[in-house]
């Protein structure tokens, strides 16, 4: 933990009704200036204690408090510094200990996320029987997405028309294998737009959810690896469509000591960025666009995919309350922390149906699955999209209801003389 860092906090408390833990609970020590204190006790010797852990775990690291901080705290870096420290000094007890192995054994890995796929129609039914057993194996079986097939990608996809500029696109861990449909929507919308698409062979996690979960030894060695493989396809710009991902690539200077030969940008950010040249057909749609933490706090990223929301002829976008407030999801934190984030969940799927929107918009994996749960639990008939795929469904002009998402003989969602590299 850096003491210059822990010094800039003034404790004015800007911070406070923008925490989510805050805003449930009402406790100094689950804000961010409470936690800061903490931080600042430990590096004058307080050695971490279970009840110093717990308050550190409860953080969701939705970064909020670095939106509302008018003094500049790194609070990001700080709970970063934290989380390892903690996973350093904490000892947990044997279960708790075996369901983050679990999960960090797991969801970092594509090809075991795969293995998965068979059984995920049979989570929800057993999500009861398996929190009984632990609560956070309820709340990964709860949250489960169905997948109804795979879809591969080929290795290029080329532009529609003139070729504006050539791409990297991470496909991802959680992404690929439980949102196979956003990728391939990601790679048509770039590739209409006059991009080439490079989506390198052998992509794995890129380590987000290990750093933000203080895991820094697995966070480094998954990273290494996404810079190796971007670095030798070519690219010098890599798009990515999950916001924690695109978080955790932009600081991978910070993380590996040395910047990548590559930026790593959000999609919508670049889309906003290149400028529209494919026809927008119209979507008659009434939407909730849902400001992903790892997004709009951490990347800064907010006016941009409501411009290309916008954008789209017949399509109305309307502002979700309390925008600001985290879903709950947070990376792994609706399996860890999950009445919290179940909390947390409700309290947005309240928010979303106030819209009235007949679809609720999000960047985010995690939240995708995060929304759509508490949704479900509030008997709210609401479909939930990526950015990408509306804006693939407008580009082509089909309803969001008709993508098509079936592979081909390839095992593709892409057709047409985009494929290359099968």
């Amino acid at each position: 933990m850096d003491p210059e860092l822990i010094n800039d906090c003034v404790h004015c408390g800007f911070c406070l009704p923008t925490c989510p833990t805050y805003v449930l609970w009402g406790e100094e020590m689950d804000s961010p200036r409470g936690r800061i204190h903490l931080m600042k006790q430990h590096v004058e010797g307080t050695p971490v204690t279970p009840e110093m852990a717990g308050h550190f775990d409860a953080c969701l690291g939705c970064m909020a408090c670095v939106t509302a901080c008018p003094s500049g705290v790194r609070y990001d870096r700080l709970i970063e510094q934290t989380r390892a420290e903690v996973e350093r000094r904490h000892v947990r007890d044997p279960q708790e200990r075996a369901v983050r192995g679990i999960v960090f054994s797991l969801f970092p890995y594509p090809r075991r996320l795969r293995l998965l796929r068979p059984g995920m129609w049979l989570a929800e039914r057993m999500a009861s029987f398996l929190a009984r057993v632990h609560p956070s194996l309820g709340a990964m079986a709860a949250l489960a997405p169905r997948v109804e097939h795979r879809q591969r990608m080929p290795r290029v996809v080329r532009a529609r028309g003139e070729r504006r500029a050539v791409v990297g696109m991470l496909t991802g861990c959680v992404q690929g294998e439980f949102f196979p449909q956003v990728n391939a929507a990601t790679a048509r919308v770039l590739s209409l737009e006059g991009c080439d698409v490079v989506i390198p062979r052998g992509q794995g996690c890129c380590g987000a959810l290990s750093v933000h979960s203080g895991r820094e030894d697995q966070a480094r060695r998954l990273a290494r690896r996404t810079v190796r493989t971007f670095e030798k396809a070519g690219v010098d710009t890599v798009v990515v469509n999950a916001a924690g991902c695109g978080s955790s690539m932009k600081e991978y200077g910070e993380l590996l000591g040395r910047e990548p030969g590559f930026r790593a940008v959000d999609l919508s950010e670049y889309l906003a960025e290149l400028g529209p040249v494919a026809k927008r057909h119209s979507l008659p749609l009434t939407v909730a666009y849902h400001d992903a933490c790892h997004l709009a706090h951490a990347q800064g990223v907010r006016a941009q995919p409501r411009e290309l929301l916008s954008g789209i002829p017949d399509l109305v976008v309307r502002e979700i309350p309390e925008s600001a407030i985290c879903c709950g999801s947070a990376g792994t934190y609706n399996i860890f922390q999950p009445q919290a984030a179940r909390d947390l969940g409700d309290r947005k799927a309240a928010a979303v149906a106030t819209t009235g929107a007949e679809l609720l918009v999000s960047a985010n994996p995690g939240c995708t699955m995060q929304i759509a749960t508490a949704m479900r639990r509030a008997g709210a008939d609401i479909r939930v999209a990526h950015t990408a795929e509306v804006l693939d469904a407008s580009l082509r002009g089909v309803a969001l209801s008709e993508r098509s998402e079936r592979p081909n003989k390839h095992g593709s969602v892409l057709t047409g003389p985009t494929e290359e590299g099968q």
